[in-house]
């Protein structure tokens, strides 16, 4: 009896030990199964160091709805209609650390800064973290970057060139939470070589580097034809706006081609731009002083005393509204023609419009087209300026009153369309015939002929980019004028 009492306790404990095993086998199952799940979820954050080396379930390219290119009229149901499209392959690479940047400045000043950012963090092999918006500028808008761009549309389209994330992995963004983050500004207008030699090893220190105010920090010229090319890419295709505002610009297009043609007029008349140009042409004593009082609020505003007449007859100051009337006559722009103000607020008002719109009765603008629509997109000012940019490039004709960088940008982008005719006004010889009209010094027929003279090679037209040595703010700006990217004649004029 002891010894089968013996072997039966000896079975119980075997048995016990064996119920044991399997459920530390289950246990172990399931553990490694969530395991495998969250790296899944967080592939994105870990892929540069371990997933995405090894090709499998992890590394298969997603299928995402493509939305209509920009400015493309489409309705809702076409929208849902879109076919879907499989993303490029990702990129394998070495990844180098990571690039977290802050973008100053308005909607298309940003728009220009992210796509240098895109093309700097490809050819340094980082990774780059969605950009910042600028919240602190004089619009104070609280846009970030999905508020106006398709972000995930961004991030799945460029990557086979280059890896970003919506923020960086959990480790290092305790890091930087922590207060250790290297922050700076890249110097302006620099090539290729002051990114590999300058920053590259920064980000390989410190693991993250933060570039700040990153406008106009990668040159004009002089860079690898593949840099150039990548940033049309990420202009043209990657920067697609939300589908909110896509759906609303196309609406705008749609309302304004159902009556007739229609000309965009970028008016830049608001209160900030003259405040900030010292421009106060036309102008009260009261308005001059207002403006004068505003330049000095703002301490980055470096230009305190300014001569408005001098500045105006260099061809520094936007045109007004009543030299805007004249111009747009002089070029027989018909009357019957909407036009299209993409602006915002005009300084003086009606008062200052009175000119311009009884000269063109169908002046509109989004406010008047769709005003019950607007509601979400008040007070963000570079959703606002999307808008417009849409309704832009669309127009017939693009005509901006001063060189800002909507309308450089936008310029750029009409190219790329196909040179749509976009009138690039020499506000310099402009105001001298205005002057000289009003003086009785020409007469209507002298000064329309001398307005159309002037601008018969300034539409828009294939042309090389200017290229000034050691002066890169003076020669003409790579994104109203990406010609690497156009489709060019075999012979270009070098302007």
């Amino acid at each position: 009896m002891g010894g089968g009492s013996g072997g039966g306790k000896a079975d119980k404990a075997r048995r016990s030990s064996a119920r044991v095993r399997l459920w530390v086998a289950r246990a172990s199952t399931v553990l490694l199964w969530s395991c495998v799940i969250h790296l899944a979820a967080y592939r994105e954050l870990w892929a540069p160091s371990v997933l995405t080396m090894w090709p499998g379930c992890l590394t298969h390219p997603r299928v995402v709805q493509r939305l209509p290119e920009a400015g493309a009229v489409a309705d809702a149901g076409q929208r849902e209609a879109a076919r879907a499209v499989a993303l490029p392959p990702k990129r394998i690479y070495k990844n180098n650390g990571y690039l977290m940047v802050s973008c100053n400045g308005g909607l298309n000043q940003m728009r220009a800064a992210i796509c240098d950012m895109v093309t700097i963090a490809r050819y340094l092999n980082v990774t780059l973290i969605v950009p910042e918006l600028d919240k602190a500028s004089f619009w104070a808008d609280p846009s970030d970057f999905q508020d106006i761009f398709d972000v995930d549309y961004f991030i799945s389209s460029l990557r086979d060139e280059v890896r970003i994330l919506r923020q960086l992995p959990p480790r290092l963004k305790r890091r930087v939470e922590k207060g250790f983050l290297r922050s700076m500004p890249p110097v302006s207008w620099s090539d290729v070589s002051y990114y590999h030699h300058q920053i590259l090893p920064l980000i390989r220190k410190y693991k993250v580097l933060h570039l700040n105010r990153t406008d106009a920090r990668l040159a004009n010229n002089g860079l690898p034809m593949e840099m150039q090319k990548l940033r049309c890419r990420v202009n043209y295709n990657a920067l697609r706006f939300t589908p909110e505002i896509e759906e609303l610009g196309s609406r705008l297009v749609q309302v304004l081609r159902q009556k007739g043609p229609f000309v965009v007029l970028h008016l830049r008349y608001e209160m900030d731009m003259l405040a900030f140009s010292g421009c106060t042409h036309g102008c009260s004593n009261e308005e001059a002083e207002e403006l004068t009082k505003m330049r000095y609020a703002y301490p980055w505003w470096k230009e305190k005393v300014i001569d408005s007449d001098a500045k105006r007859k260099d061809g520094l100051c936007p045109l007004t509204p009543e030299e805007t009337a004249l111009v747009l006559q002089a070029l027989d722009i018909d009357r019957s023609y909407q036009i299209y103000i993409a602006a915002g607020e005009i300084y003086g008002g009606q008062r200052r419009m009175a000119a311009l719109t009884s000269a063109y009765p169908n002046v509109v603008r989004k406010e008047t087209l769709l005003p019950s629509n607007l509601s979400l997109f008040q007070n963000h000012s570079s959703q606002m300026a999307a808008l417009d940019y849409m309704v832009s490039l669309e127009s017939d004709i693009f005509i901006p009153t001063y060189d800002g960088n909507m309308a450089k940008v936008v310029e750029g982008h009409r190219r790329y369309l196909g040179f749509k005719k976009t009138v690039l006004l020499d506000r310099r010889l402009i105001v001298q015939l205005v002057d000289q009209y009003r003086n009785g010094k020409l007469s209507w027929t002298d000064f329309s002929s001398a307005v159309k003279a002037s601008h018969t090679s300034r539409m828009g037209e294939p042309s090389r980019r200017q290229v000034i040595p050691d002066r890169p703010k003076e020669e003409d700006y790579y994104y109203a004028n990406p010609h690497e990217c156009l489709h060019q004649p075999d012979y270009i004029p070098v302007l």
